[in-house]
């Protein structure tokens, strides 16, 4: 079965072959990905090692929902020991997102 995971924006993409799941992850994308990665594949009967492949949005985008999903995917590829991609097709060891531009950092209060 074939991954492919967005989370560059606040609404979370996930594709489990032709299937397509959406969720609202806003604030939760921490929190609740690997839960909803893990429903969406009970859903369809499948478990983590059922995972033959993995693409990955890797930007740009929201740099903490990249930063979220690049942790994620490269932690279930390395583990099931399975190709990762990013959205272009090339195949990569690990992802590193692509922000599109700086960080946004507020300067500190003190």
């Amino acid at each position: 079965m074939k991954l492919y995971l967005d989370t560059s924006t606040h609404v979370t993409i996930l594709r489990l072959d032709d299937q397509e799941y959406t969720w609202e992850s806003g604030r939760d994308l921490a929190e609740g990905l690997h839960r909803f990665i893990a429903d969406k594949l009970s859903e369809n009967g499948v478990s983590w090692h059922d995972i033959t492949e993995i693409t990955f949005m890797s930007g740009p985008g929201s740099f903490t929902g990249l930063r979220i999903g690049a942790a994620v995917v490269n932690t279930i590829a390395d583990q099931l020991k399975i190709p990762l991609f990013d959205h272009h097709g090339v195949q990569h060891q690990v992802i590193i997102p692509v922000y599109g531009k700086p960080a946004n950092i507020t300067p500190s209060k003190k």
